[in-house]
C-alpha cells in the first residue's frame, strides 16, 4: 500500500531503542505522542514487549500501537483523522444497510495475533463473509471480550495522514485481511489482497458495489455540514445508483 501523504514533515519522527524489560509508562506515551499523527517507532522489540505495552493503555487514551513482528509504532490520531475514518465507516455501514448486504463492524478493535507475531488497531473493521459473520454473532451472543474468539476482519479502513514507518501492509497481509480502504492524505485507494500475499490497488470493492472515486466523492468532496442530511442523501444515492449493480 502506498504511503503518499500531504502532511509528512521534513523533520523525521522519533525513533527509539527499547530498554530491555522496560515498557514506557502512560505518561511517557502521552509525551511521545504529544503531536497528533506523528509516528514514534521503537525498534527491535519482541511480542512480550508489544503485548505488555498495548495492555497498559486504558480505553479512550487515544494512543494507537501497532507491531510488525520487529518494531512498534505509536501514534495519537488527530481530530481530522478521526473525522475521515468515521465518515468512511458510516459510508460502509449505511451503504451495506441500504443494499441489504450482511455486514457487521467491530470498530477499532486491536487485533493481537501471537500466532503470526503481529498486531494492529485498524481504524474500522468489518465482516462480510457468511462464516465469519456467524462466528462473530456467536461470540457476541456469549458476550465474549476475547479477541482470540473473533476472526480477522474482511475489510479494514486505514487513515494515514502521515506515512507509517513500519510494515503495516505486512501486518494486514499476515492477518489475511482481504480488502483495505486507505486514505493517504490525498486520495482513497482500495487495496485487495492477492493470492501471493501482497496488496494491489483495484478499481472497485469486492464487498460493496462501489469504486474508489465514488467513495472519495462522498467522503472527501461532499459538503458535510449536517450528518443526518448526508446520510439521507447517501441512502437515496445507494438505492438509485448502486442497487441496480447487485446480482439479480
Amino acid at each position: 500500500m502506498s504511503s503518499t501523504t500531504t502532511n509528512s514533515s521534513a523533520v523525521p519522527s522519533p525513533t527509539l531503542v527499547a530498554t530491555p524489560g522496560l515498557v514506557p509508562s502512560l505518561e511517557d506515551l502521552y509525551q511521545m505522542t504529544s503531536k497528533p499523527d506523528e509516528r514514534v517507532v521503537i525498534r527491535s522489540v519482541d511480542w512480550a514487549f508489544y503485548e505488555q505495552l498495548v495492555d497498559s493503555i486504558p480505553e479512550g487514551a487515544n494512543i494507537h500501537v501497532d507491531y510488525d513482528g520487529k518494531d512498534v509504532e505509536i501514534v495519537s490520531p488527530s481530530p481530522l483523522h478521526d473525522g475521515v475514518k468515521t465518515l468512511l465507516g458510516r459510508f460502509v455501514e449505511l451503504t451495506a444497510e441500504e443494499l441489504e448486504i450482511p455486514c457487521t463492524g467491530l470498530g477499532q478493535t486491536t487485533w493481537k495475533r501471537p500466532e503470526v507475531t503481529r498486531g494492529l488497531e485498524a481504524d474500522e473493521s468489518y465482516y462480510f463473509v457468511a462464516e465469519k459473520l456467524a462466528t462473530v454473532a456467536e461470540a457476541m451472543t456469549r458476550r465474549s471480550g476475547e479477541v482470540a474468539e473473533y476472526p480477522n476482519p474482511d475489510l479494514a479502513i486505514e487513515v494515514d495522514l502521515s506515512p507509517s514507518r513500519i510494515d503495516r501492509t505486512g501486518i494486514y497481509a499476515a492477518l489475511r485481511v482481504a480488502e483495505v480502504w486507505r486514505f493517504d492524505g490525498e486520495q482513497i485507494v482500495i487495496d485487495r489482497l492477492q493470492t501471493e500475499g501482497v496488496y494491489q490497488p483495484v478499481e472497485a470493492s469486492g464487498f460493496l458495489p462501489v469504486n474508489s472515486q465514488e467513495i472519495a466523492r462522498w467522503v472527501l468532496n461532499k459538503a458535510f455540514h449536517d450528518g443526518s442530511l448526508w446520510a439521507r442523501r447517501l441512502r437515496a444515492w445507494a438505492r438509485a445508483e448502486l442497487a441496480p449493480r447487485l446480482p439479480r
